[in-house]
């Protein structure tokens, strides 16, 4: 039986490119975005997730990728800024995933998608660092309440070649700050769907309640 999976903010980015290898590992995919995939929803509103996933009787693997960043400093950052990350970032995974549980069976994974800033964090994107540090503990708290039967794991990117980052048109300054790892260079989207996709696997069956960082060596622990 082909195994079904669900990837939010798939329209671009990291979750389209999750789509492909998920895809390429025999799995039907649906894709979850505002606009641009086969599930239409804003995953921060439960009524337009649960229609979105009516259709849907079963989900073998849920990735919760659907993100925001707005930077702003602490002294002068709108709280319609924060509320707005604290939204589409936190509650929104959580939505999807209470959404999503009555369809995940025995040996079902979820995939959280936090970032690098979990760890580090950065000035001047407090309150974005700030929600993917909670999903980190999300991760782990439902990696308890779901196991045996559920595996739940994260992956932390660093910069990513997305529109999202926006890595062209940053000053030499901020691109210097992007490429301040070992590898000295930003990811691609596939270097991270490739990781999702093994959390995602057979492969992965003795995982749950990780975070793999795949940031070029940035945060290492």
């Amino acid at each position: 039986m082909v195994k079904v999976a669900v990837i939010t903010g798939a329209a671009r980015g990291i979750g389209a490119a999750a789509c492909d290898a998920l895809r390429a590992d025999g799995f039907e995919v649906h894709g979850l975005d505002l606009k641009g995939a086969d599930l239409v929803a804003d995953v921060t509103d439960a009524a337009s997730v649960a229609a979105a996933l009516a259709p849907l009787p079963c989900i073998d693997v849920l990735v919760n990728n659907a993100g925001i960043q707005i930077e702003g400093r602490l002294a002068d950052m709108p709280l319609a800024d924060f509320d707005r990350q604290i939204a589409v970032n936190l509650r929104g995974p959580f939505v999807v995933t209470q959404t999503a549980l009555p369809r995940l069976p025995r040996g079902g994974r979820i995939v959280n998608v936090a970032s690098e800033l979990a760890y580090l964090g950065r000035a001047g994107s407090s309150a974005y660092a700030a929600t993917k540090g909670a999903i980190l503990t999300l991760t782990r708290s439902w990696a308890r309440e779901l196991a045996p039967d559920i595996l739940v794991n994260a992956v932390a990117p660093g910069p990513v070649d997305t529109g999202l980052l926006g890595f062209g048109g940053m000053s030499a300054d901020q691109q210097a700050l992007e490429t301040g790892n070992p590898l000295g260079r930003i990811g691609r989207p596939e270097e991270i769907a490739a990781l999702i996709a093994w959390l995602a696997s057979d492969r992965a069956s003795f995982v749950t309640g990780q975070c793999y960082s795949a940031d070029g060596g940035a945060a290492m622990h």
